[in-house]
C-alpha cells in the first residue's frame, strides 16, 4: 500500500467499534516476534493531562540528547500525529511500509483503529533505537490497547468522569481501570485527588507491590506572582533535589501538576541512566509546546499571517485561544485559566461536542462566561448536531446562541462578531480543534 492507500485502510477499520481487551493486541505481537519487548517505556494513563506530561517528558528527554518516541491519541488531523521521535513525525513512507507489513500478518483478521495504530507504533519504535518510549494510553487502561508493555514507571495523571459507557459509571470503576495499568513492583507517579478514586489506586499499588509518589505527598510545587515556580520533593523517597526558578510555557495552573508529575518522572528515571541537569530542565520546560491544548492563535485579519507577539487589542488582529476540553474536569480548567489568566473584552465561543459526553455539565460551564455561543458540529457520526447542544442549555443562554451547522461558516461568523479586544475560543472537542486549526494554520504534520 501507499500513504494514501493506508490510510484508507486504516479509516475503514473506524467502523469496527472500540473494543476493549488484550488478546488481539498479544496475538499480532507474538506473530511480529514480540517488539514490545524490545523498548523500555514510561506508560501514561489518566483522565485528563495525559498528552501534556507525555510532551513535557519527551521535550525534556530529547534536550538532554536522549533519542525517545512518543505514541498520543487522538491526532487534530492527520494520523501521523500520534507516532514522533523527538521532533519527527513519522513519514508517510515508513506509514505506508508498517501499515501494509500489519495487514499482511492480519490477513483477513480484522482488529481496531486503535489496535492497528498501537502496533504500528510499537513497530517503529522497535526498529529505530531508541532510549525510551512514551507511551499514551488510549481509553482506560486495564484493557487499553497499550497495555501489553512493563514500564519502568507508570503514570496515572487523574481520575475524574469520562467514557463512563465503557469505564463505569463511578470515580471507583473509572480509577479501577486507569489503574489496571499498574505492574508487580513498577514505581507509580500520580496526581489522582484524595476520594474513592486515590483509594483504589493505593489498594492496588498496595496488592502489586508499586511503589506510589504522589503529587502533594512525594513532591508538590508552588508559584510566585511572577509566573515562576518550585518542584519540591518531600523526604528523600525520590532521591531528587529542588528545582527553582521553573517556568511553564503552557497556561493552565493545573500544568503545574502535569509539569511536576513530568519531573517526578525523571527522578525516577535517574537509577536507570537517565541524567539532567537543573538547566536542561528549565530550558526544556519553557520550549514545551502542545498543540489544541490552550494554544493561543493571532492572525492578521487580512493577510492571515500569524505573529506569536500580536494581542487582542490590535485591530488588525483576531486571537483564538483553541483547547481540546471535552469532559466537566477539562472544562471546569478551561474556564478558571479564562477567568485568571487571559484578559478580554467579550469572550466568542466556538463549541462542538461528541453526542456521548456530558453535555449537560460542560456546556453551561463555558456558556456562563461567552458574550456569544457559536454552536457548530465537526465531522464524525458521534458529532452532536447544534440542535442537540442547544437543549442542554436554558432560555436565557439559548438567546445568546446562533446555530452554524459548518465549521468554517462558525469560524467566518465567529470573525465577523470579533470586535478589538475581543477573544475566540474554540473547545468541546479534539475534533473540532482539529478541523479548526486546520483551517487557520494548516497541517501540523508536514
Amino acid at each position: 500500500m501507499n500513504y494514501q492507500e493506508a490510510e484508507s485502510y486504516l479509516e475503514e477499520l473506524q467502523f469496527h467499534k472500540i473494543k476493549l481487551g488484550l488478546d488481539s493486541m498479544r496475538s499480532f505481537l507474538a506473530r511480529v516476534g514480540h517488539p514490545e519487548r524490545q523498548l523500555r517505556y514510561v506508560h501514561v494513563a489518566g483522565t485528563n493531562g495525559k498528552g501534556s506530561v507525555s510532551v513535557t517528558l519527551l521535550t525534556l528527554l530529547a534536550g538532554a540528547g536522549y533519542r525517545v518516541g512518543l505514541y498520543t491519541s487522538p491526532h487534530l488531523s492527520s494520523v501521523r500525529e500520534r507516532f514522533r521521535i523527538n521532533d519527527e513525525f513519522i513519514s508517510r513512507e515508513k506509514f505506508a511500509e508498517l501499515a501494509s507489513r500489519i495487514k499482511t500478518v492480519l490477513g483477513a483478521e480484522k482488529i481496531t483503529y486503535f489496535e492497528f495504530t498501537t502496533a504500528l507504533a510499537l513497530l517503529w519504535f522497535a526498529e529505530s533505537g531508541l532510549d525510551l518510549v512514551i507511551l499514551e494510553t488510549g481509553l482506560g487502561g486495564r484493557l487499553d490497547a497499550t497495555n501489553v508493555v512493563v514500564p519502568l514507571i507508570s503514570v496515572i495523571t487523574n481520575v475524574t468522569m469520562d467514557h463512563e459507557a465503557y469505564l463505569g459509571t463511578t470515580v471507583a470503576a473509572v480509577a479501577a481501570e486507569k489503574a489496571g495499568i499498574i505492574k508487580e513492583s513498577v514505581p507509580v507517579v500520580s496526581a489522582v485527588a484524595a476520594g474513592e478514586g486515590l483509594e483504589v489506586v493505593q489498594r492496588i499499588c498496595y496488592e502489586r507491590n508499586a511503589p506510589l509518589f504522589l503529587y502533594g505527598q512525594a513532591f508538590h510545587a508552588e508559584q510566585d506572582e511572577h509566573r515562576l515556580w518550585s518542584w519540591l520533593p518531600v523526604g528523600a523517597a525520590l532521591s531528587a533535589e529542588r528545582l527553582e526558578a521553573l517556568r511553564c510555557s503552557m497556561r493552565g495552573s493545573y500544568q503545574l501538576v502535569n509539569a511536576s508529575l513530568a519531573l517526578a518522572v525523571l527522578a525516577l528515571l535517574r537509577p536507570h541512566g537517565f541524567l539532567f541537569s537543573p538547566e536542561l530542565i528549565r530550558t526544556g520546560l519553557a520550549a514545551v509546546r502542545w498543540p489544541g491544548r490552550l494554544e493561543h492563535i493571532c492572525l492578521d485579519r487580512k493577510s492571515r499571517a500569524v505573529s506569536e507577539q500580536a494581542q487582542a487589542t490590535d485591530s488588525e488582529n483576531v486571537c483564538y485561544l483553541l483547547d481540546g476540553a471535552h469532559n466537566p474536569a477539562g472544562v471546569e480548567s478551561l474556564v478558571l485559566t479564562l477567568r485568571h489568566e487571559y484578559e478580554y473584552n467579550r469572550l466568542i465561543v466556538v463549541w462542538g461536542a461528541m453526542l456521548d459526553k456530558d453535555l449537560g455539565k460542560t456546556m453551561p460551564l463555558i456558556a456562563d462566561l461567552a458574550g456569544v455561543l457559536l454552536l457548530t458540529r465537526p465531522e464524525g457520526e458521534r458529532a452532536a448536531t447544534p440542535e442537540q447542544l442547544l437543549e442542554h442549555l436554558d432560555e436565557v443562554t439559548q438567546s445568546r446562541c446562533e446555530r452554524v451547522p459548518m465549521v468554517e461558516q462558525a469560524l467566518v461568523r465567529a470573525e465577523a462578531l470579533a470586535a478589538t479586544g475581543d477573544l475566540i475560543v474554540v473547545a468541546g472537542s479534539l475534533y473540532l480543534v482539529g478541523a479548526v486549526r486546520k483551517i487557520l494554520l494548516g497541517e501540523l504534520v508536514p
